[in-house]
């Protein structure tokens, strides 16, 4: 799949086929991220993969009910854990140098965005879940200290195919020389 395709076919995938998804398919999503960039090369994310189903419903008790992607965390054949090694983004000699603290997120999101674009060219389906307990599923995956968990996503073959969301026009996001966009 060509990669504007992918970015602009790729839909957020709440309900999954049962059919397993092999380990080699695992490792290429995860190759995938493995070479996002990051901040001085530092690397910090690291990822966690589930398959189990009881530690599968137990990172779905750390999301609210409410959370659409609830069912999608246990029923998925595979959940995937982006965690982050802290104070290495954004660091520099043990110093933090941007004005915006630890890079660890900005990193994580770049690797995952390559997750789960390459996941969705294999044809598979993800889903970012940002609204959960982070330090309930650390407890869960028993992640150690320095590191904390960011967000998940369920993997697995779409049972579904959601239409294409509206996205704003080039005109309303971006400037030029200065911002200059009305509100």
């Amino acid at each position: 799949m060509e990669i504007q395709e992918a970015i602009k076919s790729r839909r957020a995938i709440r309900r999954y086929k049962t059919t397993p998804v092999d380990d080699r398919t695992i490792e290429l999503v995860l190759e995938a991220a493995r070479w996002a960039p990051s901040w001085a090369n530092t690397q910090c994310w690291r990822f966690i993969v589930v398959r189990d189903a009881n530690t599968k419903s137990r990172l779905a008790a750390t999301l609210p009910e409410s959370n659409p992607a609830f069912n999608a965390v246990k029923e998925a054949p595979v959940v995937i854990v982006a965690c982050a090694e802290l104070g290495k983004a954004g660091y520099k000699r043990g110093e933090v140098t941007t004005d915006k603290g630890d890079w660890y997120m900005f990193d994580v999101a770049l690797a995952m965005q390559n997750l789960v674009l390459a996941a969705h060219s294999l044809g598979l389906g993800t889903v970012y879940i940002g609204l959960f307990d982070a330090k309930k599923a650390a407890g869960v995956l028993e992640v150690p200290p320095g590191f904390c968990v960011v967000t998940m996503t369920p993997l697995g073959y779409p049972d579904h195919q959601p239409s294409p969301t509206l996205r704003k026009e080039l005109t309303k996001i971006v400037s030029y020389e200065k911002y200059s966009l009305k509100q």
